[in-house]
């Protein structure tokens, strides 16, 4: 990246960046107090954790715009670990979990995102859609008609406050008015104070107080691997979003570093792993932030409102944040995509609600993305098995039979290429003209063995000629029938 595009990044969007961290700020501090709970941490470890990880990726991060910060999905990794042996263990695994983002940076990891299709990622962005608007649901429950009239008349100010300007990001005019309202009537609804004890002081720096041993690494590895794959999940996701939203790009290689850089130094000031979260994010894009500012600024003012400002913040009342979180997840959910289930490929479709069910009946968002990444895998293998085909034709004299082998050839459609051969065809020649196919794998080589070894023992002459670079170098270091003794080994499998 060049000094002159980081500084467009930086400053290019200034403007609405000031005024957007400070809306995704006052969003962030229920979140990072819930996560913590979810973790069995104080809360202080997810404000901490959310204050440094928007710092640091704002410099060293991938996808400008993008809000890094504690989250539930690296959350509830933690809590058998804080559970069994404690904090410290829990900054030590966060330490190595941000180690090993490092080194997926350094080997180009973040290149398998290429495998996740489209139908996955808008699965993905509308199950969490649904699990931001459930998780708002504990604040609607079992209280008074005021929450409720809070939560529409602040829904009615997000919506409508843009039509008179939007130099003030709407989510911002909604928290003040309604904590300006609670306050002045003294209504009485649940407050942000009530989540748990906010940090009154600045971090400070710690080394994890741990035995530096091999039993310590046995302990946390398990969970740092698991932190370091599901962090790196949700930010590629999340920055793929973002990037949609924006209309532009973003450098997975550079993310996956940054994610890894602010994972490493967090727990130096007591905060625990994070990764993106794409509710913030949708925030800040929302409310105008596009720059690196933006999530610096969030970060900066978290602190500022948490050790400054912190008797104001405690007075925010939760029905103004849960009406901002139900408009985040109004905005992230695809509501085109509801439109398109019939008109787009059935498989498509499938994988599509498939990664919703799975991540919302999970709630674990790397197990509903591997398997909407496999569905997606086994319908296009079964697409392209159905694209392969084998044709027949003889020669004027009957002497030779041409088999003419189209398509991709791989574990697949290597049944089907068995079954089109006639083994009992008397052409005492048989050609196998592989030059419009491809043969891809060890299950592809292996058919073609049995197939050259049957018809030579039904006494034929085989010939298969055609092969491309590629399928011939395959074939001459993994196929049998041209080998001593092949013959006995492949026939009797």
């Amino acid at each position: 990246m060049n000094i002159k595009q980081y500084r467009t990044e930086w400053f290019g969007n200034w403007r609405p960046d000031l005024l957007s961290g400070l809306v995704v700020a006052l969003a962030l501090i229920p979140e990072a107090i819930a996560f913590s709970i979810i973790a069995g941490v104080d809360p202080k470890v997810g404000l901490y954790a959310s204050f440094s990880i928007a710092v640091i990726t704002a410099f060293v991060g991938g996808r400008p715009g993008m809000i890094s910060a504690a989250t539930a999905a690296t959350a509830v990794l933690m809590v058998t670990l804080v559970r069994d042996h404690g904090l410290q263990y829990l900054f030590a695994a966060s330490l190595l979990a941000g180690l090993l983002q490092i080194v997926a940076g350094w080997l180009n990891l973040s290149r398998f995102m290429n495998f996740v299709s489209r139908s996955v990622i808008t699965g993905f962005v509308n199950a969490l859609a649904i699990l931001i608007f459930l998780a708002q649901l504990p604040e609607l429950t079992n209280v008074t008609w005021v929450t409720y009239a809070m939560v529409a008349g602040g829904l009615g100010i997000i919506y409508l406050f843009p039509r008179l300007t939007t130099v003030i990001p709407s989510p911002l005019v909604c928290i003040a008015v309604l904590t300006g309202l609670a306050m002045a009537l003294g209504l009485d609804v649940r407050t942000v104070g009530e989540m748990g004890e906010l940090p009154s002081t600045l971090p400070v720096f710690l080394l994890p107080d741990i035995p530096l041993n091999l039993e310590t690494l046995q302990i946390i590895l398990p969970y740092s691997v698991a932190i370091a794959l599901v962090g790196l999940l949700e930010s590629l996701m999340t920055a793929a979003v973002i990037d949609d939203m924006t209309d532009t790009t973003s450098s997975r290689r550079q993310e996956t570093y940054g994610q890894g850089i602010a994972n490493t130094l967090t727990p130096l000031i007591g905060g625990m792993a994070g990764c993106a979260m794409i509710g913030q994010s949708v925030i800040n894009v929302s409310s105008g932030g596009r720059g690196r500012l933006s999530t610096f600024l969030a970060g900066v003012y978290l602190l500022i409102l948490l050790v400054v400002l912190g008797d104001l913040v405690r007075a925010i009342p939760m029905p103004a944040l849960v009406a901002v979180m139900i408009m985040v997840s109004i905005n992230t959910f695809s509501w085109r995509s509801l439109l398109t289930l019939r008109t787009y490929p059935r498989s498509s479709s499938f994988v599509m609600v498939a990664t919703v069910i799975t991540v919302v009946g999970t709630h674990n968002l790397a197990i509903g993305v591997l398997f909407g990444v496999l569905l997606s895998g086994v319908f296009f293998a079964w697409k392209i098995s159905q694209l392969f085909s084998v044709t027949k034709t003889h020669s004027d004299n009957d002497q030779v039979t041409t088999y003419t082998v189209a398509g991709q050839l791989f574990f697949a459609s290597a049944q089907a290429f068995n079954r089109s051969f006639d083994f009992n065809d008397p052409a005492p020649q048989v050609d196998i003209d592989v030059t419009h196919a491809h043969i891809w794998d060890i299950s592809s080589v292996e058919a073609l063995d049995k197939v050259v070894l049957k018809l030579r023992h039904a006494g034929k002459v085989v010939n298969v000629r055609g092969l491309n670079a590629a399928s011939e170098t395959i074939v001459d270091k993994l196929a049998l029938h041209d080998k001593p003794g092949a013959m006995d080994q492949v026939l009797e499998h």
